[in-house]
């Protein structure tokens, strides 16, 4: 497909990702708790905006970024692989950790539930997250040829993919709402899990990638 190399494996760990914890989730979550489904899918609507947002930059950026400066590219190719694994090590270790109960995680969030509000809110959630975007620049890379020829429409692929898997989940956790989310989303040991796995896998990844030749 394209330049594009082990798809399956990272259509794989981008679920793993959306099914985590984290912001995004939380703020679907929220909503879809405090102002109902519609809520919350709109809201999820809105997130998966944000997530288009950064994978049309991060392809137009990669690309030229590739096509410029090797030296930079493989500079920005060992920061990916060190964030990567100190994601991964990070996730990893924090299972380990005291538990501590975190409410704000799943927290209604009030707000006036208008289409206009929820696909803001939920598209500046995800655009003025920095973690996404340093996600896309040191994660992406390992999934696409460096000799090919087809940089900008590869990564472009690769982030819409992400966008739409992450959009699906998110959809998920809006239509089960405040019982089943909930309960999943406060499930510490579904928490530790998950996080168990990413984190391996992140930090697999990353080693992947630093030890990849240009």
């Amino acid at each position: 497909m394209l330049d594009i190399t082990n798809f399956g494996l990272f259509a794989l760990s981008v679920f793993l990702l959306s099914v985590t914890p984290g912001p995004d989730m939380a703020y679907v979550i929220g909503q879809s708790v405090a102002n109902g489904r519609r809520a919350g899918i709109l809201s999820a609507t809105g997130v998966a905006l944000g997530s288009c947002t950064h994978a049309v930059a991060s392809a137009v950026g990669l690309t030229a970024l590739i096509t410029a400066s090797p030296l930079m590219f493989t500079v920005i190719k060992y920061a990916g692989a060190a964030y990567l694994m100190y994601l991964g090590g990070k996730m990893v270790l924090g299972t380990f950790a005291k538990q501590t109960t975190n409410n704000s995680e799943v927290e209604p969030v009030k707000t006036k539930a208008n289409l206009t509000n929820l696909l803001s809110k939920g598209f500046i959630t995800t655009l003025t997250n920095p973690k996404v975007l340093l996600f896309f620049i040191s994660f992406f890379p390992q999934f696409v040829s460096p000799g090919g020829e087809h940089h900008t429409a590869s990564f472009l692929i690769l982030g819409m993919t992400y966008a739409l898997i992450a959009f699906f989940t998110d959809l998920t956790f809006a239509i089960l709402a405040g019982s089943a989310a909930g309960a999943v989303s406060q499930n510490r040991g579904l928490q530790k899990i998950l996080d168990r796995i990413v984190g391996v896998t992140f930090f697999g990844l990353g080693l992947r990638l630093a030890l990849t030749r240009r």
